[in-house]
């Protein structure tokens, strides 16, 4: 179980509670429509515990994203980045969600996206990796393009009655089998 990564300016590190005012914010905003919200204050809890209890069942799980850049090493978390596979999930799915809206535009998702990919592959030794966008978000859209994956019309959706694009990232040349 690998529960820290690091890039150039950032650490990924297992969530905990100590994330919950941020989660919270995101949650009950806007922010977070692409994965259903806002929510209530309950089900905010319920979601960010069920990313703390997969850590518990699987061994892995999203990684609360802070920066490590001069002046911002206070482990705040600004969003969660990571490998997600509840257990109703058709695919392995990394996934991400940005809390913060004053770090969006500057490459954060981008690059805890990649980190967390390339762990999938090397060390969980996923065969697959997709990630479920609700269509409607055009900023994740563009994020999983960016990453290099496609959109997978043929694809499982984990909830039939809630569409969502599936993008599927490939898998790299020196990961093929």
């Amino acid at each position: 179980m690998i529960e820290r990564l690091e890039t150039q300016r950032l650490v990924l590190r297992r969530p905990n509670a100590g994330d919950w005012p941020a989660a919270r914010e995101f949650f009950l905003s806007p922010r977070s429509a692409g994965i259903g919200g806002p929510v209530s204050v309950g089900a905010a809890w319920r979601a960010l515990a069920a990313e703390i209890g997969h850590w518990e069942m699987r061994g892995y799980g999203m990684w609360a994203v802070t920066r490590r850049e001069e002046g911002h090493d206070d482990d705040r978390a600004i969003g969660l980045v990571g490998p997600w596979f509840p257990a109703d999930w058709p695919e392995t799915e990394v996934g991400w969600m940005i809390w913060a809206p004053d770090v969006e535009g500057k490459g954060y998702a981008f690059e805890a996206a990649q980190a967390a990919i390339a762990h999938a592959w090397a060390v969980l030794g996923w065969e697959t990796i997709v990630s479920y966008i609700d269509p409607d978000n055009a900023r994740s859209i563009a994020l999983a393009e960016r990453l290099g994956a496609a959109h997978d019309p043929q694809a499982e959706v984990p909830r039939p009655d809630k569409p969502c694009l599936v993008y599927r990232h490939p898998r790299p040349a020196s990961e093929a089998t």
